[in-house]
């Protein structure tokens, strides 16, 4: 152990204490909790474009607010983001926006979220409970560094346009600002700069000099679970070139930074099995990684490969608003957070203090960010209450939306896609399906197109590209967790096909509508191709 590693921990552990503690007085009072965070955000917004369109001013009850502002999708911000990426102040925030950050969009290849330092603090309000009871619960956290992977490497999906405003943060840790960003990062393995890698195997190599070189590793945060076992397997492959790497250190290239030589730790390395990434980072303390969905079933990979580590389940965050984190062996809504609502199967709208357990709902979020009744599109189960504030976790979401390794591929966007390309690459298709494909460790999309003509030979191309303008998928593809998508011909009877297919997994014949993404796998059996 460190002791400069251990001090920085522990002194990160401390600033989140007065945090931990207001987040344990509102599990109690959660409605008053809510309350207090709704009128700030009114009075905060009130002469904005946005409050004063919606008269924030004069709102005095929550059922008054939601009677005045109606529910939102992303949509309904589009000029207003424009305005903010043009420079316009005072627009959804009095706040000023200091990024606007890259996410996946339903109808759309991707969003511009706005981040204020309102926003910032709401990030870190959720984090600070999180750390604390994560530092009691596995103390050994604090004997080291932590590797974060939180922005993904990927080049800005809006390149092309003009803007006066930042797109995407520098930095993971600039996601909580002021000083507890100067603290977290202290505590990192950084590796910010290698967002600008331009190649998978550039990447990999770069990320695992650094993690390799980091002999008292003790907590990984990330994202999907295969993000590590691509890295691991990747390590086990490329062993010796690897040591080397530590050994000599690695040149900076480009806005890449280089790595010092460290013989020493290549030398004890040199002693370990790479099958075996437990005693390569022997005191590695906690995996957290999503957990939910279609994840959940990742997982057990994880822990077989660390056998003695603490693998943890993520609660559930986007990009918009962090709903709810790991607490006291449950998932509580990150109550300090933001405003929630909560729409129920029938289209009613609850509060949190009014969920009830075993009930499915989607969420609505209003945030610092100047989001306000957003919709979230994610379906959430309450799974019981802490104190009294519900407990969920993520069931899928809201819209069609295909997430085999984080790529949120949405039912609108494919469709969106198809009907731009099909019209000039294959006119006379009949039908047309995109749906993943796994199997042998390799997971890609495959496009089912029946048509009675010859395939352009570019429509694998263009679909590809397509669907790399989401920010996800294109990572998910540069990191190898996706292959390239591929084009399987089908004969004509395709539909009658999908059709009986769906009918087997038990839906109703009269429900079953055409579409553009499909979540199941399987297909080259059914269309038998």
């Amino acid at each position: 152990m460190k002791l400069s590693a251990s001090l920085l921990n522990t002194a990160w552990v401390a600033a989140q204490l007065p945090g931990y503690r207001r987040f344990l007085r509102a599990l109690r009072r959660p409605e008053l909790e809510q309350r207090t965070r709704l009128f700030h955000y009114l009075r905060s917004n009130a002469n904005t474009t946005y409050g004063r369109r919606y008269s924030f001013g004069t709102i005095r009850s929550v059922t008054e607010f939601q009677e005045r502002v109606p529910l939102s999708t992303y949509d309904d911000y589009e000029g207003a983001v424009a305005d903010i990426r043009a420079g316009a102040q005072n627009v959804l925030t009095r706040a000023k926006v200091r990024c606007l950050e890259p996410s996946s969009g339903s109808t759309r290849a991707a969003k511009l979220i706005p981040y204020t330092a309102d926003l910032q603090s709401e990030f870190s309000r959720a984090l600070a409970p999180w750390i604390v009871d994560l530092a009691r619960s596995t103390p050994a956290i604090l004997g080291g560094p932590a590797y974060w992977s939180i922005t993904p490497a990927m080049s800005d999906a809006h390149g092309d346009l003009p803007t006066r405003t930042t797109i995407g943060f520098e930095s993971d840790s600039a996601y909580l600002g002021g000083w507890i960003e100067w603290l977290t990062a202290r505590t990192l393995v950084s590796c910010d700069d290698l967002k600008h890698a331009t190649e998978l195997t550039q990447f990999q190599r770069h990320t695992l000099v650094r993690l390799l070189g980091q002999r008292e590793l003790r907590l990984i945060s990330l994202w999907h679970p295969t993000f590590l076992t691509l890295l691991l397997d990747a390590m086990a492959a490329s062993w010796d070139e690897l040591l080397r790497a530590v050994a000599e250190g690695l040149p900076s290239t480009g806005r890449i930074r280089g790595t010092p030589p460290n013989p020493s730790r290549a030398r004890e390395l040199a002693t370990v099995d790479p099958i075996r990434p437990a005693t390569v980072w022997p005191h590695l303390a906690l995996l957290s990684c999503w957990g939910d969905g279609h994840a959940a079933t990742l997982i057990d990979e994880l822990q077989a490969r660390f056998p003695t580590t603490r693998v943890q389940a993520k609660g559930l965050i986007a990009t918009e608003a962090f709903v709810s984190l790991p607490f006291a062996g449950a998932y509580p809504l990150a109550i300090c957070s933001h405003f929630f609502e909560f729409t129920d199967t029938q289209g009613r709208v609850h509060l949190p203090d009014d969920l009830e357990q075993g009930n499915t709902y989607s969420v609505v979020v209003t945030t610092g960010g100047g989001l306000y009744r957003y919709q979230l599109r994610d379906r959430v189960t309450v799974h019981g209450f802490l104190e009294a504030t519900p407990c969920i976790r993520f069931v899928g979401k809201e819209d069609s939306v295909c997430d085999l390794r984080g790529e949120k591929l949405s039912e609108g966007l494919v469709a969106g896609i198809l009907s731009r390309l099909l019209p000039a690459l294959a006119p006379k298709a009949s039908f047309a399906l995109l749906a993943p494909e796994s199997g042998g460790g390799a997971a890609r999309y495959v496009l089912y197109i029946s048509t009675p003509d010859a395939l352009a030979p570019r429509l694998a191309e263009a679909v590809e590209s397509e669907l790399s303008a989401n920010p996800q998928y294109a990572h998910c593809v540069r990191l190898g967790q996706l292959q390239p998508v591929t084009i399987a011909r089908v004969d004509s009877n395709a539909a009658a096909r999908y059709l009986h297919r769906l009918r087997e997994e038990g839906q109703r014949l009269g429900n079953i509508k055409p579409a553009a993404l499909s979540p199941l796998t399987g297909w080259r059996e059914t269309f038998n191709c």
